[in-house]
C-alpha cells in the first residue's frame, strides 16, 4: 500500500474516531442533563399539585378537575391519584407515541426517569398519594436536534479538515514524487537534480541526492575535460588551435566517404604567403598570434555557415571545410571580408592572403580535390594579395539548376516515399544492435544518397516532411521485418514544434514498432539547441525508442550537459577510430570516453571501422559496438 493511501486512511480513521467519540460523549452528557431536568420537573410539579390539592375541599369532582387542568397545561405522560388503601381515585394518561424522532434513536438514548410521588393531606389525615410522570417526547426531540447539530458541525469541521489534509498531502506528494523520480533517474544513471522541498525530512533526502548528482556531474566534467585536452593535443595544432594536417585530412576523408549530408559541401584553402619574411619582420610571437587570428577568422566563418572544420595543413596553409554548404557567393564574400579585415589589422607588414574554393560531392576523391585547390590557389596568388579563385569543375551532383526545380523534385520524391539503406551496427559478440538506415530519394530516375539532396532539403526547409516520411518508412520496415532500425533526424526538425507533435502521433500509433526504433542526431546539433534536444528526449523516451548522438568527438567535453537527458548511445567519430590500433594516445582517449559512457549507462559505439584490426582494438578498449565499411552483417 502506498504512503499516500496510508495517510488518507489514517486521516479518515482519526476523523471517524473523533466523530464517534464526540457524538457519544455529547449525547451521553446531553442525555444525563435532560434526565436530571425531567426529574426536577416531575418532583416540582407533583409537589406543587399535591400542595394545591391539600388546601382544597376534597370533593372528587374538584380534585379530578384540578388534575385535568394540570394535565392539559403541561407535557405529562401520567397523573394519577390513589387512596391510602391503594384504590385509584382519578387518572390521566397521554399517548406514549413519539413522532418525528427515529425509533432507533429513541431506543439508543431511552431515558430512565421514574415517576415522582407526593402525599395529599386532608387536615391531619392522608387523603391520597399523587403520582406524576412527564412526557419525554420534547426531551427526545431536543436531544435529536442536538445530535443533528453536532453531526452537522462536525461534518463541516471534517470537510475543512479533509481539505486541509488534501493540501498537506499534495504538498508532501509533489516533493515525494520528485524524490522518487530522481531516485529512478539515478538508478538509470541519469544524475538529475531536484528543487529542495520545505519538508525537513524530504529536504535532507533531496539535498543528499543532489550532492550525489553534483559530484557525479563534476566528475564527468573533470574527466571529459582531461580527455578533451588529450584529444586536442593529439589532433590540434598547438600554435593556432586548428586541426593538424593528419586530423583534418581524416575528417575530409570521412566526409567524402559518408552516406549522409556531410558528403556534399564546400572546401576552401587559404595561404599566408611569404611566411618566412613575415616571421622575420614581426618575430615569432607576433607571427604565431597572426596565425591564431587567421585560424579564428576561419572558425568564425565556419560557425556562421552552420558548422565546419578548420585545419592547418602546413606553415601558412589553412583549410576550411563547410559540410552541406550550397551558397557559394555567401562563403566567398565572407571569406574575402575576414581576410581583408585581418590584412588591414596588421599594418606593419604587407600580407598576402590568397584563397581557393571548390565544391565537393559524392564520388570526389581526396587527391583530386587537393590537386584542384593547389592549382586554383596558385592562380589566386597571381591576382594580388587577396586573390580568390574557384576550382572550375563539372558538377556531376547538380541535378537541377534552380530552386523551383529542386523544390518540385524533392516534394515529389518525399511524397513518393524514401527508401532506407541498411548498414549493420553490431555488438562485441558480433550480434546485431540495429541497422543504420540513411535515407534515399528517387531523383532523376535513380535512388540518390543523402549527400546529394540534403543541402537542398535544408535550404528549402523541407527537413520536417522528409524526417516524418523517413520515420514512417522505418515503422513500416520494422513492422515487416521485426528488426531494430536506426534513422537520422535533421537539426532543423528538432527546432520545429509541429514536427515533434506529428512524430509523437506517429510513434504512439505504433507502440510495438517504436521499441525497435533508434533515433540519432549529430553531436553538434544537439549541443547547439540543448533545451529542444532535452524536450525531444523527454517526450520520446516514455514510448520506448532509443535516442543517441552520432559523430561524437570534438565536443565530448560537454557530455556532462547531457547526462540528465537520458541518452541511450553515442557513436564516436571516424577521426577517433581511424588507425587506432597503431596509436596509444587514441586508445587512451577512446577508452576514457567509453568508461564515462558506461558510468552513465550509455552504449559506446565506434563509427567508420574499416578493418578487422580497428574492430578488434575498439572492442578491446571496452566499446559496446561498431559500424562502418569493415563491419560485416551478422550471419
Amino acid at each position: 500500500m502506498s504512503l499516500i493511501k496510508q495517510l488518507w486512511i489514517t486521516v479518515l480513521a482519526i476523523l471517524l474516531l473523533t466523530l464517534g467519540g464526540s457524538l457519544a460523549v455529547g449525547l451521553t452528557a446531553l442525555r444525563g442533563y435532560t434526565e436530571q431536568e425531567i426529574r426536577v420537573k416531575n418532583s416540582d410539579n407533583v409537589n406543587a399539585l399535591a400542595l394545591s390539592m391539600s388546601q382544597l375541599d376534597k370533593d372528587p369532582v374538584i380534585i379530578e378537575l384540578l388534575m385535568a387542568a394540570q394535565f392539559d397545561t403541561g407535557h405529562y405522560q401520567l397523573i394519577e391519584l390513589h387512596a391510602p388503601d391503594g384504590e385509584l381515585i382519578a387518572r390521566r394518561e397521554a399517548d406514549g407515541r413519539i413522532e418525528s424522532v427515529p425509533g432507533w434513536f429513541v431506543d439508543l438514548v431511552r431515558f430512565d426517569v421514574p415517576p415522582s410521588q407526593a402525599v395529599i393531606q386532608n387536615g391531619w389525615q392522608q387523603y391520597g398519594t399523587l403520582t406524576l410522570q412527564s412526557h419525554h417526547s420534547f426531551a427526545y426531540h431536543s436531544l435529536w436536534r442536538g445530535a443533528i447539530r453536532l453531526v452537522a458541525w462536525f461534518g463541516l469541521a471534517a470537510l475543512v479538515g479533509l481539505l486541509l489534509a488534501g493540501w498537506i498531502v499534495r504538498t508532501i506528494r509533489g516533493p515525494l514524487e520528485a524524490v522518487i523520480a530522481q531516485a529512478r533517474d539515478i538508478g538509470a544513471r541519469r544524475f538529475t537534480t531536484s528543487p529542495e522541498p520545505r519538508t525537513r525530512e524530504l529536504r535532507q533526502v533531496v539535498q543528499a541526492m543532489n550532492r550525489l548528482s553534483g559530484s557525479v556531474g563534476q566528475m564527468l566534467h573533470s574527466e571529459s575535460e582531461k580527455l578533451d585536452k588529450l584529444r586536442r593535443r593529439l589532433q590540434q595544432d598547438e600554435a593556432t588551435g586548428a586541426l593538424g594536417r593528419d586530423a583534418f585530412m581524416t575528417q575530409l576523408s570521412t566526409h567524402l566517404e559518408s552516406d549522409d549530408e556531410r558528403a556534399n559541401g564546400n572546401l576552401a584553402l587559404v595561404r599566408l604567403t611569404q611566411l618566412t619574411e613575415v616571421n622575420q619582420v614581426l618575430g615569432r610571437a607576433r607571427t604565431n598570434e597572426l596565425l591564431r587570428n587567421l585560424s579564428l577568422s576561419l572558425t568564425k566563418i565556419a560557425q556562421a555557415q552552420g558548422g565546419g572544420i578548420v585545419g592547418r595543413l602546413n606553415g601558412g596553409d589553412f583549410a576550411l571545410l563547410i559540410p552541406g554548404g550550397e551558397d557559394n557567393d555567401s562563403l566567398a564574400k565572407a571569406l574575402s571580408a575576414e581576410l581583408e579585415a585581418l590584412r588591414l589589422g596588421e599594418a606593419s607588414v604587407s600580407l598576402g592572403l590568397p584563397s581557393a574554393l571548390c565544391h565537393y560531392a559524392p564520388g570526389d576523391t581526396l587527391s583530386t580535390l587537393m590537386a584542384g585547390l593547389d592549382g586554383a590557389l596558385a592562380a589566386a596568388e597571381t591576382q594580388g594579395d587577396l586573390g580568390q579563385q574557384w576550382v572550375e569543375t563539372q558538377r556531376s551532383d547538380l541535378l537541377y539548376t534552380n530552386h523551383a526545380d529542386w523544390r518540385r523534385a524533392l516534394e515529389r520524391a518525399i511524397a513518393q516515399g524514401p527508401r532506407l539503406a541498411s548498414f549493420p551496427v553490431v555488438d562485441a559478440a558480433g550480434d546485431l544492435l540495429h541497422h543504420e538506415c540513411p535515407s534515399r530519394l528517387h531523383l532523376e530516375g535513380e535512388w540518390r544518397a543523402a549527400g546529394t539532396f540534403m543541402p537542398w532539403v535544408s535550404r528549402l526547409e523541407l527537413s520536417t516532411p522528409l524526417d516524418l516520411a523517413v520515420a514512417k518508412a522505418a515503422i513500416d520496415v520494422i513492422g515487416r521485418d521485426q528488426a531494430p532500425l536506426g534513422i537520422n533526424l535533421s537539426p532543423a526538425s528538432i527546432r520545429d514544434a509541429h514536427f515533434l507533435t506529428r512524430l509523437l502521433g506517429l510513434l504512439k500509433a505504433h507502440p510495438d514498432q517504436v521499441r525497435l526504433l533508434w533515433l540519432e542526431l549529430p553531436e553538434s546539433a544537439a549541443l547547439r539547441d540543448l533545451e529542444r534536444f532535452r524536450l525531444l528526449c523527454r517526450e520520446l523516451q516514455p514510448l520506448g525508442c532509443r535516442i543517441g548522438l552520432e559523430h561524437v568527438g570534438s565536443e565530448f567535453s560537454r557530455l556532462g550537459e547531457l547526462q540528465d537527458s537520458g541518452l541511450s548511445y553515442l557513436k564516436f567519430d571516424r577521426s577517433l577510430v581511424q588507425s587506432i590500433e597503431a596509436s596509444a594516445e587514441q586508445q587512451t582517449i577512446l577508452r576514457g570516453m567509453a568508461t564515462l559512457c558506461h558510468s552513465l549507462g550509455i552504449l559506446a559505439i565506434a563509427e567508420g571501422v574499416a578493418s578487422d584490426a580497428e574492430w578488434q582494438t575498439v572492442l578491446d578498449l571496452g566499446l559496446d559496438g561498431v559500424t562502418g565499411p569493415g563491419v560485416r552483417q551478422p550471419g
